[in-house]
């Protein structure tokens, strides 16, 4: 990747037109061949950038003063008149393993079936990835009667998950080995929606805390 600060103008010649007033602003060059212009703020949004398939040419003298010509293969432009440059260096970043995140579904399912108490004393585990004709049901319990409980989990519960849901409640409760089986609806959140219409249809919502359900977090020790 090479960074560059720089006292710069830019235009945009294509489709439409655009154009940056000269300023001091940051212009990364990627590996895939992208350029973009960022500004001193904004979380992640350049001001302007062309995305690969790209070229660039750069037109300046030992300073670096020049042009850069950045043409993608519809031969629209970037035109960046560069004035004065403050820093200009390459890294190599290597090969990025992607991003993981904490708290996807199959965590939670995995957490929940270690802590199925959760849903209610005395409940236990019958099968992770419980097979139906339509998919696997994410937990099937038993609660403290007995009875089935069928648990959909989802990091943010929407009508989706409840309409998924109630389709494995209707295929499992024409099972009389099965049935009666009960639902319950977990997510990290619930929306409004989603459950008033679970529990219109006699599904229980629960909200699970993921942190808690990890150990890395103690709700007495909170102040509200």
């Amino acid at each position: 990747m090479r960074l560059v600060i720089a006292d710069c103008s830019v235009d945009y010649v294509g489709k439409l037109s655009a154009h940056l007033p000269t300023a001091t602003r940051l212009l990364l060059v990627k590996s895939d061949g992208s350029v973009s212009i960022h500004a001193d703020d904004r979380a992640y949004k350049p001001l302007n950038w062309m995305s690969p398939p790209c070229h660039l040419t750069e037109s300046v003298d030992d300073e670096g003063i020049g042009t850069w010509t950045v043409t993608n293969k519809a031969d629209e432009k970037l035109l960046i008149e560069i004035n004065k440059v403050h820093h200009d260096s390459t890294h190599s970043l290597g090969i990025d393993p992607g991003l993981v995140k904490d708290g996807v579904e199959s965590h939670l399912q995995e957490l929940l079936a270690e802590h199925v108490t959760t849903f209610g004393e005395s409940w236990t585990l019958v099968r992770r990835e419980f097979p139906t004709a339509i998919g696997p049901v994410d937990l099937m319990c038993r609660d403290e009667s007995g009875v089935n409980v069928a648990v959909e989990i989802k990091r943010r519960g929407e009508i989706d998950g409840v309409e998924q849901l109630t389709r494995y409640l209707e295929l499992l409760n024409r099972d009389p080995l099965l049935a009666p089986v009960k639902g319950v609806f977990a997510a990290q959140q619930i929306k409004p929606q989603a459950r008033t219409l679970a529990e219109d249809r006699g599904i229980r919502c629960v909200v699970v805390d993921y942190d808690v359900l990890r150990g890395t977090d103690d709700p007495s020790t909170r102040l509200f």
